[in-house]
């Protein structure tokens, strides 16, 4: 840990975004909202303004996420710190996006409640999981990403 702490200051790039803290998030965040992405597109979209959000959230941060990860990864970032501060601001954006389709789904989700529970429930409900599971993750990312910034 201590090494990760120590390297703070800087913008990693290649294998280096997997063994730094906050960059080893991207493969979570990437995964979970695929789910949350993968879950919602397989149920029946009732009512469909939340559900879009949703949707529209999921899919967004995906391609985003990845864009982001690609960048670092090639070090086309070239250790800039206005790069640190665009991480924390994407983050913090992705954070409120997805607390938002979280929210809105788990109201959705619990107007569908039924019983005994059916199908799109269950997909439902796993999808709010996996939906407040990135959520957190984006937070916590764009903690440590406001850290890193500060300490360029």
């Amino acid at each position: 840990m201590a090494s990760n702490t120590a390297t703070m200051g800087h913008l990693p790039s290649g294998a280096g975004i997997c063994t730094t803290i906050p960059d080893i998030l991207y493969v979570p965040e990437l995964i979970f909202g695929g789910l949350v992405w993968i879950l919602v597109a397989c149920t029946f979209v009732v009512p469909q303004n939340p559900q879009g959000w949703v949707m529209c959230v999921s899919v967004f941060c995906f391609v985003m996420t990845f864009i982001w990860l690609v960048v670092f990864a090639c070090g086309s970032h070239h250790n800039s710190s206005g790069w640190a501060a665009a991480d924390f601001i994407y983050h913090g954006i992705a954070a409120f996006f997805y607390l938002s389709a979280s929210v809105a789904l788990a109201k959705v989700t619990l107007d569908l409640k039924s019983n005994p529970p059916t199908q799109d429930y269950k997909l439902d409900i796993s999808a709010v999981v996996f939906s407040y599971v990135t959520t957190l993750l984006y937070f916590i990312h764009t903690i440590l990403s406001a850290i890193r910034w500060k300490s360029f």
